[in-house]
């Protein structure tokens, strides 16, 4: 979406700084000048360790034709213009609100301690199917990411469906603010971040603030938990609760799960109860929307799960399945569940540190170990300092190995036919194993 100064300027309520006089042409917004295009408007952004505005000389010599800046004393030179406002990141999200406003689409925000990016793609499938839908990119879902998926919305789209992350209290409030959101889905509540807030309880609470700009025309749905009751006592729109008993399981194989909810069958290409679990939101969304059920197993059918989660590789006999994409305890159970459940032959599982869990660090990932305890006839090997406490706690045979391409090694000394699982948070990169066994 491109603006003219005078339309960011009143967007924004900034004030402008020029040496010259404002151009009429409409502009495209960039907050990184190593891809910034000639005649682009640059809004640097401040972080815990970076500060944009250090940057802005570069934008200019970089073919920027404007910036913004905090700074009303930073007058521009030669032919540059600048906007100057209090905050830029607010001001990039007030613009972002400003188009979505334009466009109007009907809105669906997604939060969760984990599944939020699979729910966003199984709800942006269903809605593919239907309606011109623009989603968030793979799980850009701070602020920065936000105001870059809607700034880059077609003007005709109908449905926009956002991912919302955090770090701590009040983060998803402020992207609730500038979304607005018409429905929203709570995935769970784990304990994802706990290291920062401390407790489910704030968790939930933190999750919650989804709500806090919807009004009595929005719709929550979210699975079954206790916390919700007092984080949401203040929502005034319609709440949906999907419990277990809801929804009737019929068969799950590797690569397909079959379900009945509300009375209607439906397939999805993807294993494991937790993958259910989120496309059950993602269907009483649709079904909230006003779309039937033959629409939304037509958008089903188009859904391919996210790269590295349960990615199947073969290297040398040996089946690979990677699902590495991030991990927390919650999520690590249901994928170690799913895969015991559903492969058979020798198999092995590479579990690597699970990262942000607090203090409690240890225990959770004791857990982990003891957790494997209730299976059978499983080898366990396992990457990282704190993943040492999984193979102290887990009965099974274990080795714990520092780095990847040690595990590789090992691994190349399985039999064929054997069938590895790997999972753990994303800076652990396990698919550096993968890399090294093909080499």
């Amino acid at each position: 979406m491109k603006f003219t100064v005078e339309q960011l300027k009143n967007i924004t309520n900034g004030q402008i700084l020029t040496a010259g006089d404002l151009p009429d042409a409409s502009f495209n917004i960039s907050t990184d000048t190593r891809t910034i295009q000639s005649g682009d408007i640059y809004l640097p952004l401040r972080g815990e360790t970076f500060d944009g505005e250090q940057f802005i000389n570069v934008a200019i010599e970089n073919g920027a034709a404007g910036y913004f800046t905090t700074n009303p004393e930073h007058a521009p030179k030669n032919n540059a213009f600048a906007i100057c406002v209090p905050d830029t990141k607010i001001a990039y999200l007030t613009i972002a609100n400003y188009y979505k406003k334009c466009v109007n689409p009907v809105t669906i925000a997604i939060t969760g301690s984990s599944g939020k990016t699979t729910t966003k793609e199984i709800t942006s499938a269903i809605f593919s199917a239907n309606r011109k839908t623009h989603k968030t990119h793979l799980n850009h879902n701070n602020e920065i990411g936000l105001c870059q998926t809607i700034l880059s919305m077609p003007q005709d789209t109908a449905v926009l469906i956002v991912e919302m992350g955090m770090r701590g209290l009040g983060e998803i409030d402020l992207l609730a603010k500038y979304v607005e959101p018409n429905y929203a889905m709570i995935t769970n509540i784990g304990t994802a971040h706990i290291g920062r807030l401390g407790s489910r309880e704030n968790i939930a609470k933190a999750k919650c603030e989804i709500v806090n700009y919807m009004g009595r025309d929005g719709v929550l749905v979210t699975h079954y938990d206790e916390l919700y009751k007092s984080a949401l006592k203040d929502f005034k729109g319609q709440y949906i609760v999907i419990n277990y008993d809801d929804y009737e399981k019929l068969s799950m194989t590797q690569t397909c799960s079959e379900f009945k909810y509300r009375n209607h069958k439906y397939t999805l290409y993807a294993c494991g109860d937790h993958n259910v679990a989120d496309a059950l939101l993602a269907i009483e969304t649709a079904l909230q929307c006003g779309l039937g059920p033959e629409e939304i197993q037509s958008g089903l059918n188009n859904y391919k799960q996210i790269e590295k989660r349960f990615e199947e590789t073969d290297i040398n006999g040996i089946k690979i399945i990677n699902d590495s994409y991030n991990a927390n305890p919650d999520s690590m159970k249901a994928a170690i569940k799913t895969f015991i459940e559903l492969f058979n032959g020798n198999k092995v599982l590479v579990i690597a540190d699970m990262k942000e869990l607090g203090t409690d660090e240890v225990k959770y990932h004791a857990e982990i170990g003891e957790f494997l305890n209730q299976y059978d006839n499983i080898k366990v090997i396992t990457v990282g300092e704190l993943a040492k406490n999984i193979t102290a706690a887990t009965k099974h045979v274990s080795k714990n190995f520092s780095d990847n391409r040690e595990v590789a090694q090992e691994l190349k000394k399985l039999p064929a036919g054997s069938v590895v699982f790997m999972k753990g948070s994303r800076s652990m990169k396990l698919e550096e194993i993968i890399d090294e066994m093909a080499k």
